[in-house]
């Protein structure tokens, strides 16, 4: 007797759903809204949601018919005020990403909104540079603009904080209007009493400070502490002086935006929703490290190592820049210091040298280099002498204890 094969019914499967079609509108190339769009990849990986993502070639939004685009949702930087007029008319959900404001009438309305708390920003500036021991904070904003209002709050926020603190707004940048900026930068730095801590609006507006300080002949951080806002590494490459700056919870708040927006894509209401990030920290770099004041031979010789100790400078070089013998500078240091000129230069090459090892990939020779060691060996025989381990003991975690 032949038998039939029996027919499995087929089985029911859940028709495939098309990823949501999500766009993101920043200008990619400010390390604040890259950093928003990384968090919210970060959080997409750590879901099984399926995200079909707009982001412009050149990173930056493109507006123009966009509340007519065929997607499911936004995610918008809404301190910039042409995107939410762009948006005004749209019925797709939206989830807005923006500074904080001290009024709250000043979020936009019947949207989710995730701010950076600038109130925290500037305070963690401000009380960093506070106990450090600088009698007098100022700071360094951008000049009024509708998409400045930002900076707005944190000027507020400062005001708060520093009733009796100056403000300086400065010129906004650019290649024809530079020579100009830096002129009247270097103008309102040398007006300030010194010692000041200014805390920066952003870490571009640090590292115009950092350039008018050295034009200006003022010592960072003796004379000027600086602390900005961002932790730019591009920033970072751009200044001999190692930049203090406070980091901003941006990666919390691409994931969080994502969070709402998934929500909302899935039925869950939001309107008015408000999230207040705060910052994730204060990267305390050379800028900031004020000491107790010192003569102006020792507060310049700091400074002309800090900028150029690593570029195999000599004790004759430092003291030919600070206007003195070397007799006399080294008499300086030892009465100040209980030093002396060659130990502050080591010193400055010994902490890059660590740096650079903890912070890269970089072969040990290379390192020794670009710290200013004459030679691979010198630079082990310093590590040994001074911490006790190897360059590469150093590397694998091996620290002295402080």
């Amino acid at each position: 007797m032949s038998t039939q094969p029996v027919k499995q019914a087929p089985s029911a499967r859940r028709p495939q759903r098309r990823p949501h079609r999500i766009a993101l509108l920043f200008n990619a190339n400010k390390i604040y809204d890259r950093e928003i769009i990384a968090g919210i990849g970060g959080y997409l990986r750590s879901t099984r949601e399926e995200w079909d993502l707009l982001v412009e070639e050149d990173f930056r939004a493109r507006l123009a018919g966009i509340a007519q685009w065929q997607g499911d949702g936004f995610i918008a930087d809404y301190d910039d005020p042409s995107i939410g007029e762009a948006l005004a008319g749209t019925t797709l959900p939206v989830v807005a990403v923006g500074g904080s404001y001290a009024d709250a009438s000043s979020y936009p309305k019947g949207m989710p909104y995730v701010a950076t708390d600038n109130f925290l920003l500037v305070k963690l500036a401000h009380d960093h540079l506070v106990e450090a021991g600088l009698p007098r904070i100022a700071l360094y904003s951008v000049p009024p603009a509708a998409g400045n209002r930002w900076a707005q709050e944190r000027e507020k926020a400062f005001a708060q904080l520093a009733p009796q603190g100056r403000i300086y707004c400065g010129i906004q940048t650019s290649v024809v209007q530079w020579n100009s900026a830096i002129k009247h930068l270097v103008e309102w730095i040398l007006s300030l009493p010194k010692p000041v801590g200014i805390i920066a609006i952003t870490d571009a507006r640090a590292r115009h400070l950092m350039h008018a300080c050295m034009v200006a002949d003022v010592a960072v951080p003796e004379q000027v502490a600086i602390v900005g806002i961002d932790n730019d590494p591009l920033t970072q490459s751009l200044t001999r002086i190692g930049l203090s700056s406070v980091r901003q919870g941006t990666h919390e708040m691409g994931r969080t935006a994502a969070r709402l927006l998934h929500q909302m894509l899935h039925g869950t209401p939001m309107a008015g929703k408000r999230v207040l990030v705060p910052p994730a920290g204060l990267n305390a770099q050379a800028s900031s490290r004020h000491t107790r004041p010192f003569s102006a031979h020792v507060m310049k010789a700091r400074y002309y190592i800090r900028q150029y100790g690593c570029q195999g400078i000599k004790n004759e070089q430092v003291a030919e820049y600070v206007g003195v013998s070397r007799s006399t500078l080294e008499q300086c240091f030892r009465v100040e210091l209980g030093s002396t000129v060659h130990a502050a230069l080591l010193a400055h090459r010994l902490e890059l040298a660590q740096q650079l090892l903890r912070d890269t990939d970089l072969r040990a020779a290379e390192v020794a280099q670009r710290a200013g060691f004459t030679t691979l060996q010198y630079m082990y025989a310093v590590f040994k002498r001074e911490l006790g381990v190897t360059p590469a003991a150093y590397r694998r975690g091996a620290f002295p204890l402080p």
